[in-house]
């Protein structure tokens, strides 16, 4: 936002930006926190036959926070870190474990016609809003998926921005955007086309009907259509568990720093204060209204963020054309001078090479040193 409104950033429109920021990924992260807890308890409820409850929610959800504290205690090097990396190691071996026990080869031909039919199809899925069919659709899949996903945008962007400070632009497209695409979708054919596969070809049945009546149960429904069910199931519970503890603490890393001139040696008590703030608010909205109010609190904080974005995008695209005007000026005036005693002394040298020049002083160089040089 710095290019956009400059020194303003440090008064008024800046603070409002931040509030902004700050409200829309405490309501995201809530979000997730709260569906995290549904699923958890579902999971639990289906393996070990505990009730489906607020209350056991709410206790799962405390649980979730308190382990979240103590990573957020130990700092980003530490407990993010190691939590972060654990789950990554739980996904992938849960992820081949579907993959090697499911029908490989139609996994493989499924993953590159996905591939396929997401690059032919993305335009107009991305402005295809039913207007000439009224669906739910729309409300209760692109529209909640679209707030919760712009209510994590600063808590996202900011973290990734840390954590990839040092690295060029093409690298952190490739690390951020481009990988994780390609995962995303191997990792959506490997669990959706199996249950796919399970439904139409090999009479599962009661899968889709589990999806259509609880959808946090349908994981351990299709689990149990493989081998080693029990340790499948443990692990999605381990791994779900995991990532919403290392959402919850680095969403309240991120929080902090918004609220502190984003600076990063704040205070424990701070810290552990929006950590515990994230998880009042998702234990709230659960008890008021379960999942209805989550998703509503969602799209209701992103929509004034969305406005940020775009002005953040604007910032952007000046901020590159001023990195590279510099990046040329500082090509010109690194060409090095000859001996003759033409040369400008060492003070105009220097000048120009940690100068940048705006247009008006480029006007005023070519007009009286340029023109009457001709």
């Amino acid at each position: 936002m710095y290019p956009l409104i400059g020194e303003r950033i440090y008064q008024w429109p800046g603070h409002l930006v931040d509030i902004f920021a700050v409200v829309s990924t405490v309501f995201g992260v809530a979000t997730s926190l709260g569906l995290g807890a549904s699923q958890v308890n579902a999971g639990f409820g289906y393996l070990f036959d505990i009730d489906v409850s607020s209350t056991n929610q709410i206790i799962i959800m405390c649980l979730i926070i308190g382990l979240a504290v103590i990573s957020v205690a130990s700092g980003l090097d530490k407990g993010i870190k190691i939590l972060s990396e654990t789950n990554m190691v739980l996904a992938v071996i849960l992820l081949m474990l579907i993959f090697v026990l499911g029908p490989t080869v139609f996994l493989l031909q499924a993953y590159l016609q996905n591939m396929g039919d997401y690059l032919a199809d993305i335009v107009h899925n991305t402005f295809n809003l039913f207007a000439y069919k009224k669906t739910d659709w729309i409300g209760g899949w692109t529209i909640f998926y679209w707030g919760w996903w712009l209510a994590w945008a600063p808590f996202v962007g900011l973290f990734i921005a840390r954590i990839s400070r040092g690295r060029t632009i093409r690298e952190f497209i490739i690390g951020v955007m481009l990988i994780p695409t390609l995962f995303t979708l191997f990792w959506m054919t490997i669990f959706g086309n199996s249950a796919i596969d399970l439904v139409y070809n090999q009479g599962v049945v009661g899968l889709g009907e589990m999806v259509s009546k609880d959808s946090s149960v349908a994981l351990f429904v299709f689990l149990e259509s493989f081998p080693f069910t029990a340790v499948l199931s443990f692990f999605s519970v381990l791994m779900i568990v995991i990532f919403f503890v290392t959402s919850c603490d680095s969403g309240a890393m991120v929080v902090d720093m918004l609220c502190s001139h984003g600076k990063n040696d704040t205070p424990l008590w701070q810290r552990i204060y929006w950590a515990i703030g994230i998880g009042v608010v998702a234990g709230i909205l659960l008890l008021v209204g379960g999942l209805n109010a989550l998703q509503t609190m969602t799209i209701a904080s992103a929509l004034p963020f969305t406005i940020v974005l775009l002005l953040a995008i604007v910032g952007l695209i000046k901020a590159l054309r001023v990195e590279a005007c510099k990046q040329e000026s500082q090509l010109i005036t690194a060409i090095p001078h000859s001996s003759s005693e033409h040369d400008d002394s060492w003070q105009t040298r220097l000048k120009n090479v940690v100068d940048f020049p705006n247009k008006t002083n480029v006007n005023k160089f070519i007009s009286q040193t340029v023109v009457p040089n001709f």
